[in-house]
Formats: structure tokens, sequence, C-alpha cells
């Protein structure tokens, strides 16, 4: 073959490995791109989620409708009337009762030297009837384990007419153990307590917010385990670990000495 032919034809090649090691360059590129790409979705896609189980977490237990938690608990017709009792009205003494719920009759009892205001805003409304017919509107039961009532209106954002603060006798390891009676608030406000609680029916951690922990009132004394059996342990409606239980709970009477 004549010189300049065979140098034609190397060219030709080499133009052509050119080319194939160019688009090979590029698909890499490429892929490269787009792994970096996916890698990136992927981990804002983990921070949204960490980050909402989290807030799930801390707003739990802000009057919650679990997705109306940052609302404002809204005085109910029978409540208009009710105003902050003072604090002294707890006489920083234990208080002892009774809380009926579904005819179980749980014994309780509140520590009305370490948390005076809700304490005392609790004997108050007890005094008032206000609890009396009032239904337990959330169970949880992944993680979080507590029966939470007191809202007049049923939903997660009612109240009694006022709010209190500062948040009182929070437990300094975040621990909330069984039988645990603590105030419900909303997320980052230590004074938006009213007349919601939770009753703990299985020892349970709860991450602080910017307020802190939770108001421990008191503990329950006796009737927890028929309440989990007849109440905690049916779960929540639909299956899900937080919502309304599945069956329907309200507090009969709610007493107090």
């Amino acid at each position: 073959m004549a010189p300049s032919k065979q140098n034609d034809r190397d060219a030709r090649q080499a133009r052509e490995r050119l080319r194939a090691y160019q688009a090979r360059q590029t698909v890499h590129e490429e892929k490269t791109k787009r792994r970096k790409r996916d890698n990136w979705v992927a981990g804002i896609a983990v921070i949204v989620i960490v980050g909402l189980a989290v807030g799930t977490q801390l707003l739990y237990f802000a009057k919650p409708g679990p997705a109306s938690a940052s609302a404002s608990p809204s005085p109910s017709a029978s409540s208009a009337a009710l105003s902050l009792p003072s604090k002294s009205l707890a006489e920083d003494r234990t208080w002892t009762g009774t809380m009926t719920i579904n005819g179980i009759p749980l014994g309780v009892s509140l520590d009305g030297a370490k948390a005076p205001q809700a304490v005392s805003s609790t004997v108050y409304l007890t005094q008032k009837k206000f609890y009396d017919g009032l239904s337990c509107h959330r169970l949880t039961t992944s993680g979080i384990y507590v029966l939470q009532c007191g809202d007049p209106e049923g939903t997660g954002g009612g109240g009694p007419g006022y709010e209190y603060g500062p948040i009182e006798n929070a437990p300094s390891d975040d621990t909330y153990p069984a039988g645990t009676i603590a105030m419900a608030r909303q997320g980052n406000n230590a004074k938006s307590q009213g007349s919601q609680f939770f009753i703990v029916y299985k020892d349970t951690k709860l991450g602080r917010d910017d307020a802190g922990g939770y108001t421990v009132i008191g503990k329950v004394t006796s009737g927890l385990d028929t309440l989990v059996s007849q109440v905690a342990d049916k779960g929540v409606k639909g299956g899900a670990g937080d919502g309304a239980p599945a069956v329907s709970t309200k507090i009969d009477t709610f007493t107090l000495q």
C-alpha cells in the first residue's frame, strides 16, 4: 500500500479512536453528574425525613390535631366563663382522687408542690366538672406511648379559655415513666398549657424543643393495667400508630381532694 494511503488510514483510525474516547468521556461525565445529583437529592430527602420525624415528636403534645399542633386552643361555649386560678389553689400539697375513663377507675395523685400552677388549674377544672364527659382524642402506639385527653372540642385544638406557663417539673432526663400524667402544650411555647393532658401508659422518652419538656403534674396510682388492656392495646383507628383510639374513649368523671 502506498505510504499516502497508509497515512490516510492511520489518520482516519486515530480520529475514530479519538471520537470513541470522547464519547466514552462524555458518557462517564454524564453518569458522574447524574450520580452526584441523585446523591444530593437522596441527602435532601433524608434530611427532610429526619426533620419531619423529630418535628413530629416535638409537636406531638402541642394540643394536637400529632396536625393542628401549632394552633392556639380555642375556648368552647361551656368554658367561656372559666379563668386561670392562682397557683396558691394547689396548697403546696398532694391531691388524690379518681379519674374514671370508659368506666375504668384510675387512682391519681397530683403534686401541688412541684407543679403548683398546673395542679391548681387541674384542681379548678375538676371542681367545675370541666373534664366530665370529654373525650380522649389521641393515642400513640409507636415509640411514644400516651393517651391524650381534656379537649372540649375533641379535635386537639380546644382548651378551657385560658393558657398558662411556665413549664413545671419536667424530668431532666426527658424520660416519662408509665403512669405519668403531664400537660400538653404547643411546640416551642411554654405558656400554651390549658386543659389537655396525656397519660403515659408505657415508659416513654420525649425530646425537648425550644420551650423545654412537659409539665408533670402527677401519676396514675392504680388501674393503669386495665386502661392499657381495654383501650391502648386496642390500637388506633385504621391501624396507624397515632390518631384517635380504636375504642371510643372518654372521661366519665374526674375528682380530686
